[in-house]
């Protein structure tokens, strides 16, 4: 089960200011709003069945923002992991648009897409059992929806440079959106340069992102 407890054992990025990225902060604002709108939605009946894997019992205590901070203070990834893992969840938006990133599920996907992110564009990355009890759920339980996540993707993992300015860009819309301006533009440390750039096509699909739940 997630939990809100501090992690023991680990040692945590040295972070001399404890400056956490802006990418953090503009992705648990987009993703608060989104999960509060389908909280509602749910309500109404209309979640589908297509994410139940990462469904809990409960909704987690701990907020999205503080468990992003807790995920990049622990593990060490890089902050573009936290942008790919918002487009795989975009991506699963968009292969099963009956779903919806709700309370329930939003920390599970987070780990997950995160870790899977981290996998791909981190030379170094911890391994499962590690951001298991990073994010506060069990290695088998981990194993598990990462393989779900692969298989509900196809094995789409791979991200563009092209793409991922895009949803760089679509995380700043939804700021400004907000009305929230004392955020800047992402930082260029989501530069091209940090995707690990390979011969086979990103053809996922192109378009801006969703918004997502709509």
């Amino acid at each position: 089960m997630l939990e809100a407890a501090e992690c023991t054992g680990f040692q945590s990025r040295p972070e001399p200011n404890e400056i956490t990225p802006r990418v953090l902060t503009i992705l648990s604002s987009v993703l608060e709003r989104v999960v509060a709108r389908n909280d509602r939605l749910v309500m109404e009946g209309l979640n589908g069945k297509s994410l139940k894997a990462f469904h809990g019992v409960r909704a987690p205590s701990i907020s999205i923002a503080k468990y992003l901070e807790r995920l990049y203070k622990y593990s060490s990834c890089s902050p573009s992991c936290f942008v790919v893992g918002y487009v795989y969840i975009d991506r699963l938006l968009h292969k099963y648009p009956d779903s919806l990133v709700v309370s329930i599920n939003v920390h599970r996907l987070l780990v997950t897409t995160i870790m899977v992110a981290s996998k791909m564009l981190d030379d170094v990355h911890y391994n499962n059992a590690f951001y298991a009890r990073v994010g506060g759920v069990s290695n088998a339980e981990l194993n598990k929806l990462e393989v779900e996540l692969l298989f509900l993707l196809d094995f789409g993992v791979v991200v563009s440079s092209g793409v991922f300015e895009i949803y760089c860009a679509h995380l700043e819309k939804e700021m400004l959106m907000s009305n929230d301006y004392s955020c800047q533009k992402i930082e260029r440390v989501l530069a091209v340069d940090d995707i690990t750039e390979i011969s086979v096509e990103d053809n996922t699909h192109t378009s801006s992102p969703t918004q997502m739940g709509d």
